[in-house]
């Protein structure tokens, strides 16, 4: 069974940058893909960006794509996400996510974090 907890949400100011963390445990995350994924108040669970276990290949959502960047540590297991200029849409529920393959459907994910909560102000 893996576990996964997220850790870095908060408030940050428009424009500015800040980094989310998953830990996993309970197995072994390097034969895993992993994600991020967002559910803002009253909006439907929307795909952030995901990384392969295979060659560590990137995805990114639209509406992140060019002020995000994930990352993996497979000896550490965990996962990142970098995000700069970031703006008032931005603030959402921030979920980690595990599964076999790298895609942004969320069905395709058999483990899920608790989320964090990040709300960006101006």
């Amino acid at each position: 069974q893996v576990h996964l907890v997220e850790s870095g949400g908060g408030l940050v100011q428009a424009g500015g940058s800040l980094t989310l963390r998953c830990a996993a445990s309970g197995g072994d995350l390097s034969r895993y893909s992993m994600a991020w994924f967002r559910q803002a108040p009253g909006k439907e669970r929307e795909f952030v960006a995901s990384i392969s276990w295979v060659d560590e290949s990137t995805y990114y959502g639209e509406s992140v794509k060019g002020r995000c960047t994930i990352s993996r540590d497979n000896a550490k297991n965990t996962l990142d996400l970098k995000m700069n200029r970031v703006r008032p849409q931005d603030t959402a529920v921030y979920y980690c996510a595990v599964g076999s393959t790298s895609t942004d459907y969320d069905d395709e994910y058999d483990y899920w974090g608790q989320g964090t909560q990040v709300t960006v102000f101006s």
